[in-house]
Parts: C-alpha cells; structure tokens; sequence
C-alpha cells in the first residue's frame, strides 16, 4: 500500500509528462528472487508487529480478568482481599487460559488481516467456548472453583476488558494509518452502472484504510464518475504509470480470454485482483461439482438448516430469546403503559408477514402507528421514498410520537421474540416482508424464504433503510451461503451500534 498522495488522475494519453520508472515484475505467486524485497519485510514486520499487540492486550484482559474476579469473590465471602496472596491461583491458572484463548482466538479468525479480523460477535463467542474448556479442566482434574459464580464473573470480565482494549486498538491504529497517509489505491474494471453501483458500495475504505481510486477501466465514460483511464487493452500501461494495490472487478462484459489476460498483466506487477461477484456467481458458493459430464456441472444447493446445524440455532433462539423477555420485562411494561397512553388502540400489532416456505404469519411488534393505518396506506403509496419491494416513507403521518421513538432505536420490533419462541422466526435471518411487499418480488428474489425470517440481519448492520432493495436481497444471500452460529453472534453484537448510530432508520 502505498503511502503517497493521491495522485490527479487523466487519461494516459493526455498525459505526455507521465514518465514515471516501470515498476519492478514480482508476480506475487510466485516471486523470481530468493530474498524477500523490502516492501514485503516491511509488511512482514507491520503483521507480526499486529499479532503481537493483539495477544498482548488478549492476555493482559485476560489476566486482569481473572485477578478481579479473584478479588470480587474474596469480597463477596466478606474477606479483605490480600493482593499478593491472589496472585499464587493466578500463576496456575493463567498460562492454561492464555494457551486455550490465543489458540481458540487464532482459530476463530481474531489474529487475521485488518479486513478480514472478526468482530465483538466472535470474541463473545470464543471466550464462551475457552470458559467451556476452563470448567470442564477444571471440573476433571477436580479443582475446587468454592463458588459456581467465578467462572461467569472471569467470563463477563474478559469480554468487556479483551472487547475494551480490541475496540481502542483498532481506533488507534485505524487513526494512525490516516495520519500516515496509508492508502489503498485501486482501479475498477467494469462498464456502465454495474462499475458506479461498485465504486459508491465500496464507499471510502475497507478494513480502517482509506481508498485512493485511481481511476476506471472501462469501454466508455457513460455513467461513471470516475475517469475511464481506458480500456482492458490499456491496463499494462495504466498498471505501470500509476502505483497501484488492487485492482476491483466487476461486471465488464469482457470476455473469458479478456479477463485472464488482465489477472496475468495485474500478478506480473505484483498486484492483488478482486473480484466483486453478480448475484449468479455468489450462488455457487454452496455448489457441487457434478463429474461424468463432457462439461463441468454444478449442482446448487438449497440453503437450509438441518441436523446440528438446526439444533445449534433453534437452542441459541430459545435461550436468548427468554433471557432478553426475563431481563427486560420492566421496559416492555414501561413502553406498553406509554402506548396505551398516548393514543387509543391495542399495544400489541400484529402485522402479516411472509415466513418459511412462503407461508404467512402474524409478525407481533409494539403498535407505533394510529389506529387503523393499514387502511391509509394506499393513499400514501405515491410518497414511497424505497426502491424494488419496500415501502418507506421517512416521515409517516401514520406514526405516533411514542411509536417514533421506538422505531429509532427498534424498540418495536422486541415482541418478535414471541414469534422466535413460537418457532414462526429466528433471532438472525431474512427481514420478512409484509404481503403488500412479496407481492412485488422477482422471481429470484424467493430463496431468502427457504429458511426462518429474523429479527435483525445484515440488513440492520449495513445502513438499514438507506439501502436499495436488490442490495438487501445480496446481503440475504450472503448470510444463507456463509451462515455460522458465529455469524449470528457476530451479527447481533453489531445490531446495537447499528440501532444506536440510527443510520437508514425510520
């Protein structure tokens, strides 16, 4: 990555005083030389430096942890904590839980590149599962743990210190690489609308590092924003005048040949190809090869929760679901009282939704709107401010002031639980759409139906509301072909920042 400006960008043609020296051919499959160069040292160095910094602020959560813990339950038995004496359980327990948490950790992708490390979703998970494994050592080599509340007080500690310190490294060093002008510089190759959806999706960085696009690569100028450097039969020069990390394709309309020659021209500079899949190309992630044929088949497999799979979610629904509805009772009381108060009406809606199989369901939300609005919907039809199948109107005349407030922090939608406990929607899923919106689907459109609707998704925690309805669907597509009980926690976790920052919510 390089760390110069950004650099005014024409095309090379227009250019005469572009001279800059070709950079070196270091096809990064495979390097010519022996002797790493310096560029790969250094980013050699900044990723061992990271793995580091990372277990280190891991261990020292964790030991941290673990001593307040010691000392929360000296004080719980109405002792005076002897600082130096709550080290010696610490000495025994601490290289065990440092080896299980950085291998439990690196396993769970916490150790990875900046762009692919995961969230708060699978630290909480990961601690869960070290905990596990903590208890159940303990529990076999019959270690006296003298209350059952020290494991859960060691665990509730570790996530908030490990997710405190994780939080204020990524902030620090997401900081610092702006300061340090660190840029991502980037070339999309596509044509038309498909390159501009790309360019404004990426938005302005990924992974904490801001994107320096250098231009596009493609047939004309006709809706892009971006200077058009040229076409696929200019990339050799375009790659070798401008310093450029990635190269980002999309749909281009080229063909086969085209495309491999480009990946070839890109890995003889020694620079990473990106491929931003069509919605065609993201179904055979979940594909199977079909041999026997004269050509190669693959056969697409339904998304569907079965087995283990299907158990591990409907346990993490249920248990989560009536631990949120137990904890919370006194605020769902407390908003009940206020709907009731402030308008006439039930405080319960039920509205009717599209489930599993394409099978309606009462969807039970808190009632934000005046009694009888399902009636004035049709009048507001022309005032539709969503794309596709959605209907949004950002300021309802429908809408109370209470329902207001709950809809902007998503409130409303807590109710739903009842629907998880009935088995109608899971915690994590496809937003089912009301009958007026599945009416309005493309054919395509139907595979989010294969499994449970959820509560919240990736579309909650990628803009909500501001985002158009096709890119919606890709995200349900995503989830389907890459669903993990992990991902789930992951997804989750992020709900709140997500509803707190009250992005696309209305």
């Amino acid at each position: 990555m390089s760390r110069k400006p950004a650099v005014s960008v024409r095309t090379p043609a227009t250019r005469p005083d572009l001279h800059p020296p070709p950079l070196p051919l270091t096809d990064i499959r495979a390097p010519r030389t022996r002797v790493p160069a310096a560029s790969p040292i250094r980013a050699f160095a900044r990723r061992t430096a990271s793995v580091a910094a990372l277990v280190l602020l891991d261990v020292v959560g964790l030991a941290l942890a673990l001593y307040a813990a010691l000392a929360l339950r000296e004080v719980y038995y109405g002792k005076t904590p002897l600082w130096g004496l709550l080290w010696e359980p610490e000495r025994r327990w601490l290289p065990f839980l440092v080896l299980v948490t950085v291998l439990v950790f690196s396993r769970a992708g916490l150790y990875a590149e900046r762009e692919r490390r995961a969230g708060a979703g699978r630290i909480i998970s990961s601690l869960v599962l070290v905990a596990v494994l903590a208890v159940g050592f303990g529990v076999t080599s019959g270690h006296d743990f003298n209350t059952f509340g020290f494991a859960p007080t060691t665990l509730v500690l570790s996530i908030l210190l490990i997710g405190l310190f994780r939080a204020a490294y990524e902030s620090i060093t997401r900081d610092a690489l702006r300061l340090a002008g660190v840029r991502r510089r980037a070339v999309i190759v596509g044509q038309g609308e498909h390159l501009d959806e790309l360019h404004r999706t990426l938005g302005s960085g990924r992974g904490g590092i801001d994107y320096d696009f250098v231009g596009a690569i493609a047939p004309d100028q006709a809706d892009i924003r971006l200077p058009v450097l040229g076409d696929l039969r200019a990339l050799p020069g375009i790659l070798d005048a401008f310093r450029v990390d990635e190269v980002i394709l999309t749909d281009s309309g080229a063909d086969a040949p085209a495309l491999l020659e480009l990946v070839e021209e890109a890995h003889r500079r020694g620079v990473k190809v990106r491929i931003a899949p069509r919605i065609t190309e993201l179904l055979t992630d979940r594909a199977d090869y079909v041999p026997g044929q004269g050509i190669p088949l693959f056969e697409l497999r339904p998304p569907v929760f079965a087995g283990l799979d299907w158990l591990a979610k409907r346990s993490f629904d249920v248990l989560v679901s009536a631990l949120v509805l137990a904890i919370g009772l006194p605020l769902w009381l407390l908003i009940a009282a206020a709907i009731k108060l402030s308008s006439s009406g039930p405080v319960l809606y039920s509205s009717r939704r599209v489930g599993l199989h394409e099978q309606e369901f009462g969807m039970v939300k808190f009632r934000t709107m005046v009694a009888g609005a399902d009636e004035r919907q049709e009048v507001l039809e022309e005032r539709n401010e969503a794309d596709g199948a959605l209907f949004k109107i950002r300021d309802d005349p429908r809408v109370t002031w209470v329902g207001a407030m709950l809809r902007r922090l998503s409130l409303d939608e807590i109710p739903n639980l009842l629907n998880v406990l009935r088995g109608e929607m899971s915690l994590v899923g496809p937003r089912p759409l009301p009958l007026r919106d599945f009416a309005q689907l493309d054919a395509w459109h139907r595979k989010r139906y294969l499994v449970l609707p959820g509560m919240t998704g990736l579309w909650q925690i990628s803009g909500r509301s501001s985002l158009g309805f096709d890119d919606l669907v890709r995200l349900d597509f995503y989830y389907l072909e890459n669903w993990s009980i992990w991902l789930d926690i992951s997804i989750l976790a992020r709900t709140i920042p997500a509803v707190l920052r009250r992005r696309g919510a209305y």
